[in-house]
């Protein structure tokens, strides 16, 4: 069975406000204290960490607080390391009087604080505004593959679902005390890097080799790991990592967005394997479903992945069950997918829970206080 791992940044608020705090370095400080470990150190974006002490790590902003998980097999252990992580930020956060709150975008304004190493200095520097409004959290996945050339016919082959993901995850409709109308404005905001993005068709692990190495040669990007497609290959291990999500609201959300970005990856894979060939769907037509999901989220039409004409968000959801229903059941994940999205259907995603809180109390304040809340559920 493939394994799984996942990235998920946390946005680091005042107890008492609700606005984001620049204390990463300081909740950084006593996560090492408490761990005897070196965190704290700057992952390079696609990296796993190395040691089980050493989950937690700066991000771009110092409002941010990233962790990792382990590579798991199973949904249960992966869904056990998420909210151990998440109740030892909120430990470590709370010791330097402040919270933890799994939200993708801050709904009360806030002041840039790009953290000072010399990659993020580098960033501000080079992109400008652009990079002091990426105060965004996201939620990656890395599912495992067996090669490169896997890798790179999962990456052609999984092109036209990613919308979905971002539609489930959706946890971001307000933005510096407005409210944006969109569900996701993360993924709007991490739109604006040049690097960032679907892509086209590779090919070939080559092809997409040759396309990575051209946009490094550009000057425009440091790297490799500032290379921002929505999907593409780790440099340092053998994994894929899916990229669109925002954090989500709850664990849960969390564990499904895994769950059915391994069954992705794995019907993929299946389907490269028995010769199917990726949708030839135009990157435009990609972009137009991704602004769709992001606006939408849940509550609307989305683009259908296989038509791209317009759909029901739950018939749109029900399309990708049956996408990924062999590898879902193979992995034993079908039942905690169906009831995930089902909950998710039913009940909305994190968006339409801030809106619904805001409705019901009239303040962001308590948007914000209720999202601290749902980020410890289990």
């Amino acid at each position: 069975m493939r394994t799984v791992g996942v990235e998920e940044e946390l946005l680091l608020i005042d107890r008492e406000s609700g606005e984001p705090r620049a204390l990463s370095s300081a909740v950084l400080a006593r996560a090492a204290m408490d761990t005897g470990g070196n965190s704290g150190t700057e992952r390079h974006d696609d990296d796993y960490r190395e040691r089980e002490d050493e989950a937690f790590e700066k991000e771009l902003h110092g409002h941010q607080l990233e962790f990792a998980t382990q590579p798991r097999t199973g949904m249960d252990s992966l869904a056990e390391e998420v909210v151990r992580w998440r109740s030892d930020a909120a430990r470590h956060a709370g010791d330097v009087g402040a919270a933890v709150a799994a939200l993708a975008t801050s709904p009360l304004p806030s002041s840039p604080s790009v953290n000072t190493s010399t990659r993020y200095q580098w960033m501000e520097e080079q992109f400008g505004l652009t990079t002091q409004e990426q105060l965004t959290c996201g939620c990656h996945v890395h599912v495992a593959v067996e090669s490169n050339e896997e890798g790179v016919a999962v990456l052609d082959r999984i092109r036209p679902w990613l919308s979905v993901l971002v539609a489930l995850s959706a946890n971001s409709p307000y933005w510096q005390g407005n409210d944006t109308r969109y569900n996701s404005y993360r993924s709007r905001v991490w739109g604006r890097w040049p690097m960032a993005g679907p892509t086209e068709i590779f090919g070939s692990a080559a092809r997409y080799e040759e396309r990575v190495h051209d946009m490094v040669a550009t000057g425009v990007v440091r790297d490799r790991g500032m290379v921002y497609f929505d999907a593409r290959l780790s440099h340092r291990y053998p994994t894929v990592e899916i990229r669109v999500a925002d954090v989500c609201l709850q664990a849960t959300s969390t564990v499904l967005v895994a769950a059915l970005t391994r069954g992705l990856v794995e019907t993929a894979a299946r389907e490269w394997r028995a010769g199917v060939a990726p949708l030839g769907h135009a990157v435009g037509l990609l972009r137009l479903a991704a602004w769709r999901a992001a606006r939408s989220g849940l509550d609307d039409d989305l683009v259908h992945p296989l038509t791209m004409r317009p759909a029901r968000a739950p018939e749109v959801v029900r399309a990708l069950l049956d996408h990924l229903r062999d590898a879902l059941d193979a992995s034993g994940d079908l039942d905690l997918v169906r009831k995930g999205t089902e909950g998710l259907l039913r009940h909305g995603n994190g968006a339409r829970l801030q809106r619904d809180v805001l409705h019901r109390t009239g303040s962001l304040g308590a948007v914000v206080a209720e999202c601290v809340r749902r980020t410890q559920e289990t």
